[in-house]
């Protein structure tokens, strides 16, 4: 849908928002992965999982919000822009690395090395399952539009995004056993683990979602499943 000059501003502004928080979160998730948490929800399953795992969520709810309002093209330069983000994030944090500490400095390079020591790897196998989780959800949620005729927003959220999220948690995880960083006898229990609190997440932010599609739209005043044209 061809907007006027004033609600195309009001959605790039949007847009842009978008893009930030989704950036914010994939990055953030490559910074804090190495601390691992216990969750027990209501004791029926213990989960032991990385902190990293927390925001990248968000990195696949807002891809569908992008999805569903701007369209296929536009979600695919947030996955790309967060990949450049994400090897921008790398270099800085490998000259920070390189750059040998003060005698007075509040952090010692092995203090530094001990919690960044292992990014490389992580935003490494991160960004090879970034890449091939993202595309492909970014797919499904307009495969399943189509088969939907822009119907039932439930099923294609919840369908691309709990497949998306088994691929991206196998991959991550098989990555960081290959290089050492996690042996292999966790690589089972922690792909379950990843993937089903990501598949609880995905189907409890389905309401948020369509929330944020319903006010995005009555607020650039889009009707049924119109996307933002560009």
């Amino acid at each position: 849908m061809q907007l006027s000059a004033e609600k195309q501003n009001k959605a790039d502004y949007i847009y842009l928002i978008l893009a930030g928080i989704f950036i914010a979160s994939l990055v953030s998730c490559n910074l804090i992965f190495q601390k691992f948490f216990v969750w027990c929800p209501f004791g029926l399953y213990t989960f032991e999982i990385s902190v990293g795992i927390l925001p990248y969520p968000i990195t696949f709810l807002v891809t569908d919000l992008i999805s569903e309002i701007y369209g296929l093209k536009r979600a695919n330069r947030v996955v790309m822009a967060g990949l450049v983000a994400s090897i921008f994030v790398l270099g800085v944090i490998t000259l920070a690395d390189i750059a040998p500490a003060t005698s007075w400095s509040p952090v010692s390079d092995g203090e530094f090395r001990k919690v960044f020591g292992l990014t490389t790897v992580s935003v490494g196998a991160s960004m090879a399952a970034y890449l091939l989780a993202q595309l492909i959800d970014v797919r499904l949620f307009h495969f399943w539009k189509r088969i939907t005729n822009g119907k039932h927003l439930w099923i294609r959220n919840n369908f691309s995004t709990m497949t998306s999220q088994f691929v991206d948690t196998a991959v991550v995880v098989g990555l960081l056993c290959t290089v050492g960083a996690i042996d292999w006898e966790r690589f089972g229990s922690l792909v379950f683990a990843g993937w089903l609190f990501k598949a609880i997440v995905a189907a409890c932010d389905t309401p948020f979602l369509y929330l944020g599609t319903w006010g995005i739209r009555k607020y650039l005043g889009l009707k049924g499943s119109d996307e933002v044209e560009y």
